[in-house]
């Protein structure tokens, strides 16, 4: 059973830094991409950014040069580091990872979500 792990989440001063983490565990398939989305209260959720396993990457406008996502391959592990943090990038933070099987099909998988609250 596929499983995506979080951590790192917490509370931070605005302007301040957290970096989060997501393991992938259970899959013994390819793992195609993997991503970070948030969800605010009363809004949608959205995408944060995301990392193919080519490195390809994309972010959202509104994190774009304060987020880096970056992946270890070697360890199924997605990360995020936030920096500069406003109280809008309050959320709940969720890993998601796109699988590929050997015969071709695809699938996904999400993680439970870790809180990141900035405040004063």
């Amino acid at each position: 059973q596929v499983q995506l792990v979080e951590s790192g989440g917490g509370l931070v001063q605005p302007g301040g830094s957290l970096r989060l983490s997501c393991a992938a565990s259970g899959s013994r398939f390819s793992i195609i991409a993997m991503g970070w989305y948030r969800q605010a209260p009363g809004k949608e959720r959205e995408l944060v950014a995301g990392i193919s396993s080519g490195g390809s990457l994309n972010y959202a406008d509104s994190v774009k040069g304060r987020f880096t996502i970056s992946r270890d391959n070697a360890k199924n592990t997605v990360y995020l580091q936030m920096n500069s943090l406003k109280p809008e990038d309050t959320a709940v933070y969720s890993c998601h990872a796109d699988f590929k099987t050997p015969w071709g099909l695809t699938f996904d998988a999400w993680g439970q979500g870790t809180q990141v609250t900035v405040s004063s």
